[in-house]
């Protein structure tokens, strides 16, 4: 009998606490910022970085997939060479990546080539 009774002021103690409904809620909003949006936020701020840090020269990847280099850098447009004399305009945003390697031109290989037999001719 005093197990039952005692039960009953717990449940009646735990309906009572307004702040022991909203607990739950709580630690799932937590979770969701640590796993979800915090890392999102900081994805964001380190892309507007790399963006912001682009320069002439630099070798970029679109969204897209594209490949180029960058020739002039305005406010939010990018004039980017995708191929020998090809140069597109492209905004900044969309720039996914910064890879570290160099990218030639077919094009400019090729030619390298002639004139390298044209000389030992």
């Amino acid at each position: 009998m005093i197990n039952l009774i005692n039960s009953a002021h717990a449940n009646e103690a735990a309906v009572n606490n307004p702040i022991s409904g909203f607990i739950p809620l709580i630690l799932i909003f937590a979770i969701f910022y640590f796993f979800i949006i915090r890392p999102q936020q900081k994805k964001i701020k380190d892309h507007q970085v790399m963006v912001d840090g682009l320069k002439k020269g630099d070798v970029v990847l679109t969204s897209g997939g594209i490949y180029g280099i960058i020739n002039k850098v305005k406010e939010e447009i990018l004039d980017v060479e995708i191929a020998k004399n090809v140069i597109v305009k492209i905004a900044k945003s969309t720039v996914s990546n910064k890879p570290d390697n160099k990218i030639k031109f077919s094009s400019e290989e090729k030619s390298k080539k002639v004139v390298k037999k044209k000389k030992d001719a």
